[in-house]
């Protein structure tokens, strides 16, 4: 972009960083997540640094946060409580130091580096060892004196241990964070359940909404907890590790993950370390602050702004991110549903970059009200496909466009067609090439026939060639057909023909979720191929019959009945019996018979996929929603919003090593 661009851009993004501040610091009301909105501060910096004549006063880049609320007795802060500068990679870390390097060439650096809680930052003061006060930051000059409800929270003394060996007489004022564990979060949340109340989003904004609450007996109901790390009296500390030494002394609780590390390299590795154990810390943490360890150094250091330069934030990889929309297109899946979705700017989302984001459909379009050029929220938990969540309408420009669904198909020009009633607008020509590739990738796929070396290039390979037309062709290839293919050999070309030719026989489970029958995922074969026992049974059955199946609504069942009575699908499974393409009947055993169990989040030990099937073969039910008739919730990381309703529900939770047991 040139200098007025820039110029324009930085403008629009301090309005909306304002507006999402101040409502989160002064009504403690958050409409983006801190995520999103980390990463709009974090683009405008670097705007800035860019162009440093646009930089003002007012700028969020230059400033704590916003004014403290009404509701309590303002506090005058000793020291400002600053925040930090904000890092995103192992390189914006190595520039932080050589900026440090600068200031102070001739001097060795060492680290002190410690967990970034998720919590709300709060000020404590003790005179002569009681505790007198406890403020909130505010806008980091004054906060609120919340004393009360600090006073709730069992973690903080009343009174500093006399036994330190420290003198405790005088002012001795500490700095930390008041958060709420994952465990009482959701104590919280299934409480809220019960009583058909609103469910609270993060651990975070409760903490902070149960600190400013004026009832200090809510605030007590929440059992929050605390971490100290800075102290800002001086006890004759020498470095930042002796603060929390003493802290600790005194009787307060400080993080048991922290490390002092003699160069950054060390202080990388822990933090790669401490990413990986991010999920098992029984509270939230959003990322690693890295302290130089020498208070005479930070002395030195100073402040720019209103930031140490003496510490900085290195930010995990965020679940949400900011980033705007090139373009919008459409996929083709295996029963011709068209699927629009993002053409992005690449930007890293939970620890990979991310250029694609599924928009469902365009009905979900137009109710986010997403144009192309739209600066987006994009989301990605786990190994679930990136969306877009929202766009931030305060940063349009007038020059973005609305999406329009085709009328012709992108890849072989038939009719799109959306059927009354429907949400997804389909290509008609069954014939289409993206149609006959989507349906022979899902029939090789790992949860269907897995053939192994059979990939989408290979797949769009023999499509293009005339050598398949459907799954069932597969079965009839030579090694002769394929060696003359570019990239094929003699033994590539008999490799491959082994592979097919050895998964002739599967599961009657996998072969009718092979079919690709719309609206039969892997459970619902499951469930159909436990039900039935024999694929006949399923052609012959009446729509009635179908729907009798537990867990087989009427939608599906209706899909099912009209997939067995198109001819051409019935051609379609004599070729695969011709090949002598079968199902084996699965033998099972009866460990976990009568027992019904849904997973949720994702298992160390295998693919959730494998357990289900795992829980079938030994006689069990594997379901996908959770009803007061479950058996066992099985949590692994990650959990969704299963946890919260099996809790309500008074449903058996259990985790993946209690699991794994019944599995034996």
């Amino acid at each position: 972009m040139n200098k007025e661009e820039a110029r324009q851009r930085i403008l629009k993004l301090r309005e909306v960083i304002n507006f999402h501040r101040y409502n989160y610091h002064v009504l403690d009301r958050q409409d983006i997540s801190e995520a999103a909105l980390d990463s709009l501060k974090h683009e405008l910096a670097e705007l800035e640094e860019k162009y440093p004549e646009f930089i003002t006063s007012d700028s969020p880049t230059q400033r704590v946060g916003g004014k403290p609320l009404e509701k309590f007795e303002k506090v005058n802060h000793v020291s400002p409580m600053l925040s930090l500068t904000d890092a995103f990679s192992w390189e914006e870390l190595l520039a932080w130091e050589e900026r440090i390097k600068k200031l102070i060439p001739d001097e060795n650096l060492d680290y002190f580096a410690e967990l970034k809680i998720d919590g709300f930052a709060v000020s404590l003061t003790y005179e002569n060892g009681l505790l007198v006060e406890g403020a909130t930051r505010g806008d980091g000059k004054v906060g609120e004196n919340v004393t009360q409800n600090l006073k709730t929270i069992e973690s903080i003394p009343l009174r500093l241990n006399e036994d330190s060996g420290i003198n405790i007489k005088g002012r001795i004022v500490m700095r930390g964070e008041v958060f709420l564990s994952k465990q009482e979060f959701l104590r919280i949340n299934s409480e809220q359940a019960k009583k058909g109340l609103q469910i609270y989003a993060n651990p975070r904004n409760l903490a902070a909404g149960s600190i400013r609450q004026l009832d200090s007996r809510v605030a007590a109901s929440r059992k929050l907890d605390s971490f100290f790390y800075n102290l800002v009296t001086d006890l004759g500390q020498k470095t930042h590790e002796q603060e929390h030494e003493i802290i600790e002394k005194l009787g307060l609780k400080t993080s048991k993950f922290v490390k002092k590390c003699e160069n950054l390299t060390q202080v990388k590795d822990y933090i790669d370390d401490l990413e990986n154990k991010r999920d098992s810390l029984p509270y939230q943490i959003d990322g690693m602050v890295v302290i130089v360890n020498s208070l005479n150094l930070e002395n030195r250091l100073g402040i720019v702004g209103k930031a140490p330069r003496w510490a900085i934030a290195y930010k995990f990889p965020a679940e949400q991110a900011t980033t705007k929309i090139l373009d919008i297109q459409v996929s083709i899946g295996r029963t011709g549903a068209l699927t629009p979705f993002a053409v992005l700017e690449p930007v890293k989302v939970a620890g990979s970059t991310v250029s694609r984001a599924t928009l469902h459909n365009a009905d979900e379009i137009k109710r986010k009200d997403i144009q192309i050029g739209d600066t987006v929220i994009v989301q990605k938990a786990g190994d679930i496909i990136p969306e877009v969540v929202e766009p931030i309408k305060g940063l349009r420009t007038g020059k973005e466009t609305f999406f329009k669904m085709p009328t012709i198909c992108p890849m072989c020009g038939g009719p799109v067609i959306r059927p009354a009633g429907e949400v997804i607008a389909r290509c008609a020509n069954l014939n289409c090439f993206a149609i006959q590739r989507e349906r022979v990738k899902h029939f090789v796929s790992k949860e269907a026939f897995d053939v192994e070396g059979l990939g989408e290039k290979i797949v769009e390979q023999l499509l293009e060639e005339d050598l398949i037309s459907d799954p069932s062709d597969l079965f009839e290839l030579t090694v002769g057909d394929l060696e003359p293919l570019e990239r094929f050999a003699e033994k590539s070309s008999a490799n491959l023909v082994e592979a097919i030719q050895g998964r002739k026989k599967v599961t009657l489970a996998k072969f009718i979720y092979a079919l690709g029958i719309r609206y039969v995922g892997i459970q619902t074969a499951g469930l159909l191929a436990d039900y039935f026992g024999d694929l006949k049974k399923i052609e012959t059955s009446s729509e009635e019959e179908l729907w009798e199946v537990e867990g087989i609504g009427g939608k599906v069942a209706n899909s099912i009945f009209r997939w067995y009575r198109n001819p051409k699908n019935l051609e379609y499974l004599e070729k695969l019996n011709k090949h002598g393409v079968s199902y084996v009947k699965e033998e099972k055993t009866k460990e976990l018979e009568g027992l019904s169990f849904v997973i949720t989040g994702s298992l160390y030990s295998m693919p959730r996929e494998e357990a289900e099937d795992l829980i079938r073969h030994k006689g069990g039910k594997a379901s996908s929603s959770v009803s007061a008739n479950l058996n066992y919730l099985v949590v692994g990381e990650n959990p969704g919003s299963k946890l919260a309703k099996a809790e309500s529900l008074g449903v058996k939770i259990i985790d993946e090593n209690e699991f794994l047991k019944l599995l034996k």
